[in-house]
């Protein structure tokens, strides 16, 4: 257990410095641009903290841990993030009147790339602080 939660507190490092220099760099006035008119007037704080602990707990547990090497943990990760911000981003354009195709398409491939990222990295690092 210990193992596990040393390995998900590393990609949770890993995952908020390339979520956070996304978000402040490209994205911020990217989706604002998209769906700015969609925001909450106010940053719910829960929700958000909430998303980061499941969904890097999903990374950990479907493609870091048990993957065989960083290059099989990327690979998982790539797909996990596709099949995930695809679900999330086709619910939406499929249901909200207002949801751009370019948003659906740029923020899938921004969820592939920070998945495998994530995983990648985590594993790498993990395997070898784990030694």
């Amino acid at each position: 257990m210990t193992k596990f939660l040393l390995t998900w507190l590393i990609c949770a490092v890993v995952f908020l410095i390339v979520d956070l220099a996304w978000i402040g760099g490209v994205a911020k006035s990217f989706y604002r641009n998209q769906i700015g008119h969609l925001f909450a007037d106010e940053f719910r704080l829960i929700p958000a903290v909430l998303f980061y602990i499941f969904y890097v707990s999903g990374i950990v547990w479907f493609c870091v841990w048990g993957a065989e090497g960083w290059k099989g943990a990327a690979i998982s990760g790539a797909l996990f993030g596709f099949f995930c911000y695809a679900t999330y981003d086709m619910t939406n354009y499929a249901t909200l009147r207002d949801w751009p195709l370019k948003m659906v398409l740029v923020d899938i491939g921004w969820g592939t790339i920070l998945s495998a990222s994530v995983a990648g990295i985590g594993a790498y690092i993990s395997t070898m602080v784990l030694k």
